[in-house]
């Protein structure tokens, strides 16, 4: 994935209001503020999680973007069930499912009237399957929403870049949105143009993203097709990219902007007040890339959760990617991750501590809004039109409760009318703000950094633009759970845990066993300048602990030497090379090594200095840093421009030297100077 800007274009409309007429609302003297959804964009917040599947050719390639080339006899799995991809979704509470039906590469996962290079010429099924089919039924039968991605960008088509690729492009979403069912959502990356196949051409080519594909045709067929289906890109559409793939949405993260150009700062935060109801989703995966790879491990049911907070949490909603491995199911591990993360929302809102409270408030517009109303799934409570700038709500529990986690929602068919709200309990000593946050909208779901005691919470309007319409007050309990440590080593070989939580204790090992509190206690950073396996633990002082996390390092730079670009020992915080030509490194590594691989860390990189990390890479291997023969590795790095994970080069075959050179022709796209943050080799 990797997302561009485009135009922003006005789409959408008020939707149904709650289910009332307008007139009962301007009878009650509640008016809609702002920009509000459309019917279709409605539906959508209520799914609120949803999953993405990366299931094509690059799975069987071990890339992340196919460069078109691929055939498609390489598309074979050994046991495909859209069912297990199904039930994996259903063991995670997720609530859809959207397909790549044909990504950056090409390659169609349905038999396309439109090109060879689809499945129809594959092994699969004897050229006889049809991915899109077995998993939209598959998704039907068991009462998810199917959705489909269809990339823009076309690495392998002759035409793309031409007037008949766009034809092509639009007779391909022509046939996805009227032979597979209903669609709750279509899916348009921004990725467009650069290197390809090209149906042999083999050359770089560059459209404006704004126009090439013809936009308003489109919406209109998706329009025509599917009217129920909400349209997602960066911008001009109904939902908007989060402006990264880590999982976490702004704070705040209005669910409106403005006509200006998206930019991620944008896509991430929102227009407070902006006059387009365009909401983000959060995009992440459950493993490091969006296509399965042998060698990564699936995030934790932890640090799901945590994501489900700083996503869902803020009012967005969360797209959690699933990469079905080469049998064409959801691996085993990943499985247990989406079971124990359900498991941990299940947990979280098993008991609403709100049970048999008495709510009071500063005000309440009428019966029908009554302050009562703030505890109901259905209803809302809303104060007087002259009480906005002072209005509060309070809660009286019959007995105190602790809690940590406080749930409030607006009635998104009025719009975003609250800007500033504070939470307040009750102490011996009166009231005490323990959070104050800017943005409601659709949902919040406000995690205090420690659990509080009370049997009074107040919720305080600090600044509104409109009276509040406030329901769904809840008051919960987060289950005892801790992500494992973070495992970070420097350029010296030193290593560094890092606790999630403060309150932590964390316990390690580096002879491969697994860590209890037996083992030493993590007090200081640990040397592993010739690589080896570090496993740590989090304890919380109750006894909650962490998976275990593990990383596996290989040897430090610690004694490496820069010859190119000078003659300095491998230190400092990041390369940056010059502009507007190719950068070339020449690293001594001060002993000969069996080299496997390379290793190159994106880092963050600065716009203003026109800065970017590379996008392709050449490899050079040498025994004395003069006769470099042929080059070991030549590619691309696919996505780094938004997937800062570490890259991985491994060589065809290991290549023996001291020297390594290495050659980075251009930046991504919209950058003049390659850019990047450290470099590793791979020698196990």
């Amino acid at each position: 994935m990797f997302h561009l800007s485009r135009r922003q274009v006005v789409l959408g409309g008020a939707a149904g209001l709650g289910g009332l007429a307008e007139g009962a609302f301007a009878a009650a003297g509640v008016q809609p503020y702002g920009a509000v959804p459309s019917a279709r964009q409605a539906a959508w917040h209520r799914l609120e999680t949803y999953g993405f599947v990366h299931f094509t050719i690059n799975t069987f390639t071990d890339r992340e973007w196919g460069y078109g080339d691929e055939s498609a006899s390489l598309f074979n799995p050994s046991d495909f069930s859209a069912n297990q991809i199904v039930e994996a979704a259903q063991a995670g509470g997720l609530k859809a499912l959207i397909l790549t039906a044909k990504h950056h590469d090409g390659f169609c996962l349905w038999p396309s009237a439109y090109t060879e290079h689809s499945i129809k010429n594959s092994p699969y099924k004897a050229g006889k399957g049809d991915i899109v089919r077995e998993l939209a039924e598959a998704c039907a039968r068991k009462g998810l929403r199917f959705g489909t991605y269809l990339s823009p960008w076309d690495r392998n088509h002759a035409e793309y870049g031409r007037d008949a690729y766009v034809r092509y492009y639009h007779n391909q979403l022509e046939e996805l949105t009227t032979q597979y069912g209903p669609l709750f959502e279509v899916w348009f990356d921004g990725a467009n143009g650069g290197d390809g196949y090209y149906g042999g051409a083999r050359e770089r080519r560059r459209i404006d993203g704004a126009t090439y594909y013809q936009w308003d045709r489109v919406r209109e067929i998706v329009r025509r097709n599917q009217p129920q289906a909400v349209m997602f890109a960066d911008a001009h559409m109904d939902i908007r990219w989060v402006g990264n793939e880590e999982g976490h949405a702004g704070d705040p993260c209005w669910p409106t902007v403005d006509a200006t150009p998206f930019t991620k700062a944008k896509g991430n935060s929102g227009t407070r007040n902006g006059d387009i109801w365009n909401p983000a989703e959060t995009d992440v995966s459950i493993r490091r890339g969006w296509f399965w790879h042998a060698d990564e491990a699936p995030r934790s049911a932890a640090n799901l959760l945590r994501l489900y907070f700083e996503s869902v949490g803020r009012g967005s909603n969360l797209l959690l990617n699933m990469a079905p491995d080469r049998r064409g199911r959801v691996p085993d591990e990943d499985v247990r991750e989406l079971k124990a993360w359900k498991a941990l929302r299940d947990q979280l809102y098993a008991v609403n501590l709100v049970k048999g409270a008495t709510v009071t408030a500063s005000s309440h517009l009428s019966s029908q809004y009554k302050a009562a109303n703030l505890l109901s799934d259905t209803a809302y409570w809303a104060a007087k039109v002259k009480d906005r700038i002072s209005a509060w709500v309070e809660v009286k529990l019959p007995t105190a409760q602790t809690f940590d986690v406080i749930r409030l929602a607006e009635d998104i068919n009025l719009g975003v009318r609250v800007d500033t709200f504070a939470i307040d309990i009750f102490k011996a000593d009166g009231w005490q703000q323990v959070a104050q946050h800017q943005c409601i909208a659709y949902k919040r779901l406000v995690l205090l950094p420690t659990p509080v005691t009370t049997d009074r919470v107040r919720v305080r309007f600090v600044k509104a633009d409109a009276s509040p319409v406030i329901g769904q007050f809840g008051l919960f309990l987060k289950p005892a759970v801790i992500e494992a440590p973070e495992i970070r080593r420097d350029r010296s070989g030193m290593v560094t845990l890092l606790a999630a939580n403060p309150k932590a204790a964390i316990y390690f090992t580096t002879d491969g066993s697994i860590p209890a509190a037996s083992s030493p206690l993590y007090t200081h950073a640990v040397s592993l300048v010739d690589g080896g396996v570090i496993k740590a633990v989090a304890r919380l002082p109750e006894g909650t602990v962490s998976e275990v996390s593990s990383a596996s390092f290989d040897v430090s730079s610690a004694s490496w030497r820069l010859v190119k670009p000078e003659a300095i020992p491998f230190s400092g915080a990041k390369f940056s090379g010059p502009s507007g030509v190719p950068y070339e490194v020449i690293i001594d590594l001060s002993h000969p090594y069996d080299l496997l691989g390379i290793t190159l860390s994106p880092g963050e990189t600065n716009p203003l200095l026109s800065e970017g990390p590379p996008a392709g890479y050449q490899i050079w291997i040498s025994a004395d840093g003069k006769d470099w023969g042929a080059p070991v590795a030549e590619g691309e790095f696919s996505n780094i421009a938004n997937n800062r994970a570490l890259q991985t080069v491994r060589f065809k075959a290991p290549a023996k030297g001291r020297f390594v050179r290495l050659v980075l022709p251009h930046p991504v796209a919209g950058s003049q100077k390659v850019a990047f943050k450290d470099f590793g080799i791979v020698t196990r």
